[in-house]
């Protein structure tokens, strides 16, 4: 687990540590568990005492670098709901949920290492995408415009379905289409 500091990070601290993980999701999710810290300073454009003091270890900043990906996806919902229809929320959440699975899938042999060091990268992820679907369909149901009775565990399956058939960058299309037809699914419709 990463050291959590004791005091809030400084504004720079802080704006180098979102430019480590950002750099760290890109460079895991390119070149796998083999890249170097060092390259990941660089990409970051701070030196390698800088990540080191944020990150003591790989495996601390692996794992907090997808826990960032999925608290961005999670606090996305909010803010979603704020911009968009609920409807439109849902729909565009789950594009960025398929972007989050790709991103995972292609962090997966970074993950391992966190997994094999005694770590459970993911054990809140769960419950924290259910709260985000919740929040998302809950506000979709209020608005009359998304069924009432949708479990969001069924959504999270079905996304996790989509990801699985159509979540390779080069499918966005499919995925596109497939989602589309989720979204359809969990639309209300008056009865006659």
């Amino acid at each position: 687990m990463p050291e959590q500091p004791s005091r809030p990070l400084r504004a720079d601290a802080l704006r180098n540590r979102r430019r480590l993980l950002e750099a760290a999701v890109r460079a895991f999710s390119r070149s796998g568990a083999e890249v170097t810290l060092e390259q990941i300073a660089r990409d970051a454009g701070v030196g390698i005492g800088t990540l080191y003091r944020h990150f003591p270890t790989r495996e601390a900043l692996v794992e907090a670098a997808y826990r960032n990906e999925l608290e961005r996806l999670c606090d996305s919902a909010a803010e979603l709901l704020d911009q968009l229809t609920p409807e439109a929320a849902i729909r565009a959440w789950m594009d960025r949920f398929i972007d989050y699975l790709a991103t995972k899938r292609e962090m997966a042999d970074a993950l391992r290492l966190v997994i094999a060091a005694g770590t459970n990268p993911f054990a809140q992820s769960r419950d924290r995408l259910l709260a985000a679907l919740d929040r998302l369909l809950a506000a979709g149901a209020a608005a009359g415009t998304v069924r009432s009775d949708v479990d969001p565990g069924d959504v999270l399956a079905g996304l996790s379905g989509v990801s699985l058939a159509a979540g390779g960058r080069e499918q966005r299309d499919q995925a596109r289409r497939l989602l589309d037809l989720l979204m359809d699914g969990l639309r209300y419709r008056r009865p006659d």
